[in-house]
């Protein structure tokens, strides 16, 4: 084979589409209603952009925004989002006084987390969200922990230094048996904080999972997480069945040309950009209105086989998209590399350049 063109630095980019994120936010604000929306805007907004997409969520229906730490929502404050933050993501090394004072409503699940607010010296008190363990293990309090964080949170009130605002979980999502039993652990646990003097203004338990197939677990709000992005929660259903829009199109340019008995053509992304190097023999991408087999993936590149189909530098591959012209969707592209659509959206590397429509 012979290389008959080239061109010089492709550059692959990430197109988010924010009117699919704003569908997507609607949608899912209709379907819970009267419980509000709480999208999540972690890992960089599912690596779609924090301060787009959060600025599109709210919009289209979100009324609160969560993050995992206090220095993402600093960055949202800092440009003008206004609306309520919530940040559960806490180390030792947390500045609880920037975020409180940024009115960042923080997640509080140890006792640790309660006498660093208090050594904070904020000028105001601090907004919480008292977080008890319903099976997850994700950072809540054990129900045998949970009288001593509430006891706790009572007396810090007390002092004026935080108000206690909600009471919330995460559920594992396994199975509904499990998240039935997690939904009556949440019940009990907010029966117990109310019965030592607790009084919580919201509840909040379920994300996307059990936000769309589990009312009974709604209460105040639905934290939305890949849902918002336009992906399905559920191994038995797709995100277009849900009536979801994928937000995010990963592309990239023809590079070079090799000419043999077959036409290959190169691609300028590889696995330091995000793409996955598992699943390559199931893999295809759409290259000018047809799906080509992936041949190899390197650090940089990837090269496809066209066939006889004519390719030129500078076309444009799209490995994944909302699947509207024939291309794979991330669900799909996911099950080639044997993962989940979370993965490989939020892999898409901070290299690639984000570009927005709409």
């Amino acid at each position: 084979m012979t290389i008959v063109d080239a061109v010089a630095e492709p550059l692959p980019r990430a197109v988010i589409d924010l009117a699919a994120v704003r569908h997507n936010v609607a949608h899912l604000t209709r379907l819970i209603a009267p419980a509000q929306t709480m999208l999540a805007v972690k890992a960089d907004a599912y690596g779609h952009g924090l301060l787009p997409v959060a600025e599109a969520g709210l919009e289209a229906g979100a009324t609160s925004l969560a993050v995992l730490e206090i220095p993402a929502g600093l960055v949202l404050r800092r440009a003008g989002i206004t609306a309520p933050l919530l940040a559960w993501l806490h180390g030792q090394d947390t500045d609880w006084r920037a975020g409180i004072e940024a009115d960042i409503e923080l997640g509080v699940s140890a006792h640790w987390q309660l006498e660093a607010i208090a050594a904070a010296g904020a000028d105001r008190p601090a907004i919480v969200h008292l977080k008890v363990d319903t099976g997850l293990s994700r950072n809540g309090a054990t129900r045998e922990e949970w009288p001593g964080l509430i006891r706790a949170a009572l007396e810090l009130q007390e002092r004026g230094v935080i108000r206690i605002r909600a009471a919330w979980s995460h559920l594992a999502d396994a199975s509904m048996a499990d998240d039935e039993a997690a939904l009556a652990e949440f019940r009990s646990a907010v029966v117990q904080a109310e019965r030592l003097g607790a009084s919580f203004r919201v509840l909040h338990l379920a994300a996307s999972s059990a936000g769309i197939r589990m009312p009974e677990a709604r209460f105040d709000f639905v934290r939305f997480g890949i849902a918002a992005y336009g992906f399905s929660p559920f191994d038995d259903s797709t995100g277009g069945e849900l009536g979801l829009i994928p937000a995010m199109r990963l592309e990239a340019p023809v590079t070079e040309i090799h000419v043999g008995g077959t036409t290959h053509a190169r691609l300028g992304i590889g696995y330091a950009d995000g793409v996955p190097t598992l699943g390559i023999a199931k893999t295809s991408i759409q290259l000018n209105g047809r799906r080509c087999p992936v041949i190899e993936v390197a650090a940089d590149s990837m090269l496809v086989d066209a066939g006889a189909h004519r390719v030129e530098v500078g076309d444009t591959a799209i490995l994944f998209g909302p699947g509207t012209d024939g291309e794979a969707t991330a669900e799909t592209y996911a099950d080639w590399a044997e993962t989940i659509a979370d993965e490989m959206i939020t892999g898409v590397a901070a290299r690639v350049p984000r570009v927005y429509i709409n």
